[in-house]
């Protein structure tokens, strides 16, 4: 079923078992109910500010930390933070304005928590997907974990009807890669084998285009990527790196949560 017909997959009301008294649904942040809903296998439900996965141990969901700078959000984001900005699907109506990067502002806790804590964790579910067999036939390795291969070969599936997109499909730039984003010391959604880079030769990065490394930096919109890869990507729950004022047009990543409902 595509992310963007029904956002995510109705379940069914979860039981809550964990040791505090259960919070009704009602109650639930509705944000903190969209990872509870994107990501059953691994999240029971939500009490007294915090997240309980099924193993029964909780994260924190508000730090009660008010007027964070973005350096802060970027650098100590709490999984409330994680929407503080909205990322919406279709054409980008209007050039994205200074640090509005929906997506980037990450906790890296909790993504650790779902695909992995370490690159040996994390390559213990990987698996090999042929990436537009017809077109291209690269083999790219990506998580199993939120069925993100399944994602990844439904987006491939789509993307080999497509000849006229091959120059932007061939020569994968990389999916997983246990690093920091570059010139930071966060962590990049690489690492969790649930991102790709398409190919990078008609690719636009904010580093590559001002030549510089501040994220403070200012410089201008590029972009080549046609609209109608971005499409099929965001549809199976992929949000898109162009979309941000830090430009990376060639990243896809799988954030099914922060689609709006």
């Amino acid at each position: 079923m595509k992310i963007n017909e029904v956002y995510c997959l109705l379940i069914p009301l979860l039981l809550l078992t964990h040791s505090h008294s259960a919070i009704s649904l009602d109650t639930i942040p509705r944000d903190a109910q969209r990872l509870i809903d994107c990501y059953p296998s691994f999240i029971q439900g939500f009490s007294h500010n915090h997240l309980i996965f099924r193993d029964a141990t909780e994260m924190i969901w508000d730090d009660g930390i008010r007027n964070k700078s973005w350096q802060l959000l970027l650098d100590h984001a709490d999984l409330k933070d994680m929407f503080n900005q909205t990322y919406k699907t279709g054409p980008l109506l209007i050039f994205p304005v200074t640090n509005v990067d929906p997506g980037r502002i990450r906790n890296n806790a909790f993504f650790e928590k779902m695909y992995g804590g370490s690159a040996k964790e994390v390559k213990k579910h990987l698996t090999a997907v042929i990436w537009c067999p017809k077109l291209v036939q690269q083999t790219i390795m990506v998580t199993k974990i939120n069925n993100v291969d399944r994602q990844i070969e439904a987006v491939s599936a789509e993307l080999d009807r497509h000849p006229e997109l091959i120059k932007y499909l061939e020569a994968i730039g990389g999916t997983f890669a246990w690093r920091n984003i570059a010139g930071t010391n966060r962590h990049s959604n690489h690492s969790y084998g649930m991102t790709i880079d398409i190919n990078t030769r008609y690719s636009d990065y904010w580093r590559w285009s001002c030549k510089c490394s501040s994220e403070n930096s200012t410089f201008k919109y590029q972009n080549r990527i046609p609209q109608t890869i971005v499409d099929i990507f965001e549809r199976h729950g992929f949000i898109w790196g162009g979309k941000w004022y830090h430009y990376d047009t060639m990243h896809f990543e799988y954030r099914p949560e922060l689609f709006s409902k």
